[in-house]
């Protein structure tokens, strides 16, 4: 009996490579993972596994930035993001029974992330303080987006840089987030039948992996240029939204 089918083996890879960018850049890797795992593995697999690694990955941020975590700003940004994961989690139900709206609505929102990111790396400008309505709609925008994909980060990041200025504090704070957040996705994944025997499987081996993605990009971050890793990454998240769309 095959351990892994080729489609699984290519997941893991892709889960290897996108949480090395992850290690370095600080996001984007759950972004980068969600249109090749969904086009190899399938939604319903993708989306438990991703969420359950970005989960993982937040305990161990926060074990060891629990003093820096901003209490004002981690429930702000919960509350709130919670709103718009209730509303994500609707439009999922409409979404995943159509794979080609499912592709098309993940790849435009993918070229609109790398996009958005892209033009503030070049730019180098530092992050304004927010209009409060801005503000609080890029945190409802960012909950609707991580209950249907699991990728809210990027906006969330972009509300976070003007909020939180401590590098320190921005980690520990959007890695608590995190915990809370993917928590409750964790828990309607399990109530919902995702993690199927074939799916735990596949969970457990993509943690082993993960491991040695944090661990490789620490290596690399030390001895690579952060800038070059951020370049590729908009590319390669282009790259993976045109390709969903055309699909």
């Amino acid at each position: 009996m095959q351990f892994l089918t080729l489609k699984e083996l290519l997941f893991l890879a892709v889960v290897f490579l996108t949480n090395i960018v992850q290690c370095i850049t600080g996001f984007a890797g759950t972004v980068l993972a969600m249109p090749f795992s969904i086009m190899l593995v399938g939604y319903n697999v993708a989306k438990p596994i991703l969420n359950a690694l970005g989960l993982l990955a937040s305990v161990w941020v926060v074990i060891f930035a629990f003093k820096k975590i901003n209490l004002k700003e981690l429930v702000k940004i919960v509350l709130i993001m919670i709103a718009g994961m209730l509303a994500g989690f609707y439009l999922k139900t409409y979404v995943e029974n159509n794979a080609s709206l499912l592709y098309k609505t993940l790849g435009i929102i993918v070229i609109i992330f790398a996009v958005m990111n892209a033009v503030k790396f070049y730019r180098k400008k530092e992050d304004k303080e927010l209009p409060a309505a801005v503000s609080a709609l890029l945190l409802v925008i960012s909950g609707i987006v991580h209950g249907m994909f699991v990728c809210g980060g990027p906006l969330l990041v972009t509300y976070a840089n003007a909020k939180l200025k401590d590098k320190d504090e921005f980690r520990g704070t959007l890695s608590a987030c995190w915990i809370l957040l993917n928590g409750i996705i964790a828990f309607t994944d399990i109530r919902g039948g995702y993690f199927t025997p074939p799916t735990i499987k596949l969970t457990l081996i993509s943690v082993a992996v993960l491991a040695a993605a944090l661990i490789t990009g620490n290596l690399i971050y030390k001895k690579m240029s952060r800038n070059v890793f951020l370049q590729l990454t908009y590319l390669l998240m282009l790259i993976s939204g045109i390709s969903l769309i055309i699909k």
